[in-house]
C-alpha cells in the first residue's frame, strides 16, 4: 500500500496538507501516515523536567492527531497512522521516508505569508531532486472546496 506522509505541526497550512493526503489516499486506495517531530530544544532542562515536558508534548500531539484522525475516518474512510519522532524536523522526515518503504508521497502545506512557504517547504524543496519520493506542496490558502475539486 502506498502511504501519503504528512507532517503534523502547529502551522495553519498543516490543515490543507492533512485534507489533501486523506482525499488522495481515499481516492487511490492508499494510506496516511502522520508524522510529528518534537524538537530537541524543548527538553534542555533538568532530566526530570525534560521528561515531563516530553510526555506533555506527546500528549498534545496525540490529542491533535485524534482530531485529524476522526475526520479522516468519518469522512474519508482512512485510518491514519501516527509516528512521533524526536530531533530536527527535516532530518527526521527524511529518516522516516528511508525507514518506511511504503511511503510513496510526502505532502507539505505551504504558508501564505510574505516570509515564504515555510521552513519545511523551503528546506525540503532545495534537495527535492535527490529525494527518493515525490513531494506534493499544497497551498495553505486553497479553499476546502477547491482542494476537494483538485483531488
Amino acid at each position: 500500500m502506498r502511504k501519503f506522509l504528512v507532517v503534523l505541526d502547529d502551522s495553519r497550512e498543516c490543515l490543507n496538507a492533512m485534507r489533501f493526503a486523506a482525499l488522495r489516499a481515499a481516492k487511490t486506495g492508499g494510506g496516511v501516515q502522520i508524522l510529528s517531530v518534537i524538537a530537541p530544544e524543548e527538553f534542555n532542562h533538568w532530566i526530570g523536567v525534560g521528561d515531563l515536558m516530553r510526555e506533555e508534548a506527546r500528549e498534545r500531539i496525540e490529542a491533535h492527531f485524534e482530531v485529524f484522525a476522526k475526520w479522516m475516518r468519518d469522512r474519508q474512510g482512512i485510518d491514519p497512522e501516527l509516528v512521533i519522532r524526536e530531533g530536527e524536523a527535516v532530518p527526521e522526515i527524511l529518516a522516516q521516508i528511508r525507514e518506511d518503504s511504503e511511503i510513496g508521497v510526502l505532502v507539505l502545506g505551504a504558508g501564505t505569508d510574505s516570509k515564504g512557504p515555510g521552513p519545511l517547504v523551503t528546506q525540503l524543496t532545495r534537495g527535492a531532486g535527490s529525494l527518493p519520493i515525490p513531494v506534493t506542496i499544497v497551498p495553505g490558502g486553497l479553499s476546502k472546496e477547491r482542494l476537494e475539486a483538485v483531488c
